[in-house]
């Protein structure tokens, strides 16, 4: 096949390619080459740090010849069998991620990535309780099928409201920073936030409520970080109600924040865990939930009423069998740890250094970066949901044109690379986000 240059490559992807969550006319896609690493690289030989893992999924970086050589053997052996059938891969990578869960946990049902395995999560809870109403936050983003979407809270929800998805109930967000007021510790935090929940499913009836799933860490809105004794909250308010806990560990799960699920750094245990993206670290598609006693038991004589063709799919299942082995032997979440410390205290140095910088959010190498106008007032830099003048997409353009790749949403810029960068990578990546906080300064504030 002749190669194409990267011009015609463009070319065909504006002509033909449909692109998420943008109005097409703006796509202006940047044609990349290859990859190693943490870096890409487009078709002009520009080096670009990959500095938000693409979708804080490519947690083992590029070129990783353990996972790409699991997939090469699978395909070679068997690339595709249907969901009914036992699988070597899918076997041993469920075995291994019940293994590596909470001990609560007994069974995994795969999915081709999030927003499906945020449905199947839905379907079960409703299921194996008899009861209707789900709870989720409103800065999460769960998926953009129906009922995923319909969990999501961020405004990209409202394109996928509809009449025929009922019983969404939305609640706030532990969004210490944006409070009214301050607390005193995170005690006082978490009792606040855990006593408005409670409240709230006092007026909805908790006998109507399913569950209530949370994102362990609010990820792509803005990586808020609950407060120590939040999630324990409500894991007492589920076992008080008998309500389904769910946490969605899509961004947050495999290593991101130092623990292999994020939720363990607050010492609970979901009754069902949502995973995706860093369990093959986009090599193959993958995504699917884990299970408790509970949810497991009520299936061994009902029927489960939910399906996909490519459950299970052969090369996903090695991808993340290799992925999973990959973590521990590499001492991934040693290596995290360690230059997460780095990037804290970096982030913290920007806090204290910029105006524009009103707060920093970090745990392992799952940060973010608040702007605002004012840091008294903590004005926003623009107004939620709103950004006439594009200034965000402009400061993400502009690290983009330095080398430093990611993303942002409202406010906040994530800073989230894969989980094998250096401190020295790190580093000289964070100097082009420095240069960038100064243009912030000197143009918006």
């Amino acid at each position: 096949m002749t190669k194409l240059s990267g011009d015609k490559v463009r070319e065909l992807d504006a002509k033909y390619n449909l692109h998420p969550w943008m109005k097409q006319k703006n796509m202006n896609a940047l044609p990349v080459e290859r990859a190693e690493g943490i870096y890409y690289w487009d078709y002009d030989g520009n080096k670009y740090y990959d500095m938000s893992s693409q979708l804080v999924n490519v947690n083992l970086g590029y070129g990783n010849k353990e996972i790409i050589n699991a997939i090469k053997e699978q395909v070679e052996r068997l690339p595709y069998i249907a969901p009914a059938y036992a699988e070597e891969s899918k076997s041993r990578l469920a075995e291994e991620l019940i293994k590596i869960s909470p001990k609560n946990m007994r069974k995994v049902f795969f999915t081709c990535g999030g927003s499906d395995a945020n449905e199947s999560a839905i379907n079960m809870a409703r299921t194996v309780t008899g009861r209707t109403k789900i709870f989720s936050r409103y800065r999460s983003y769960h998926g953009s099928t129906l009922g995923s979407g319909n969990l999501s809270g961020d405004p990209r929800r409202f394109a996928l409201e509809n009449p025929a998805a009922t019983g969404f109930i939305k609640f706030f967000d532990p969004y210490v920073y944006r409070e009214y007021f301050n607390f005193s510790s995170d005690e006082e935090a978490s009792n606040y936030y855990i006593a408005k929940l409670r409240e709230q499913l006092t007026y909805e009836g908790p006998e109507n409520v399913a569950a209530i799933i949370v994102e362990s860490i609010t990820g792509a809105n803005g990586v808020i970080i609950p407060p120590d004794g939040y999630l324990q909250g409500i894991r007492k308010i589920c076992d008080e109600f008998g309500i389904i806990m769910i946490c969605d560990e899509v961004m947050a799960g495999f290593g991101r924040t130092g623990k292999m699920f994020a939720f363990e750094n607050w010492g609970i245990e979901p009754d069902i865990i949502v995973f995706a993206k860093g369990v093959t670290c986009g090599y193959v598609q993958l995504g699917g939930v884990i299970v408790n006693e509970r949810v497991a038991k009520h299936y061994e004589d009902t029927v489960f009423q939910y399906g996909l063709t490519y459950s299970g799919h052969p090369l996903g299942c090695a991808a993340g069998l290799a992925s999973v082995k990959y973590y521990e032997d590499a001492n991934i979440l040693e290596n995290v740890n360690k230059v997460g410390k780095v990037l804290g205290e970096r982030l913290e140095e920007f806090k204290s250094k910029y105006k524009s910088v009103g707060d920093v959010r970090y745990i392992g190498l799952f940060s973010a970066v608040e702007l605002v106008k004012n840091k008294g007032t903590k004005e926003p830099l623009v107004p939620y949901g709103r950004d006439p003048e594009g200034i965000i997409g402009k400061i993400i353009s502009l690290l983009k044109s330095k080398g430093f790749s990611t993303f942002g949403r409202e406010n906040t810029i994530i800073i989230a690379p894969p989980l094998i960068i250096t401190e020295e990578e790190l580093l000289e990546a964070l100097k082009i986000f420095e240069e960038v906080l100064e243009v912030v300064d000197r143009e918006y504030i």
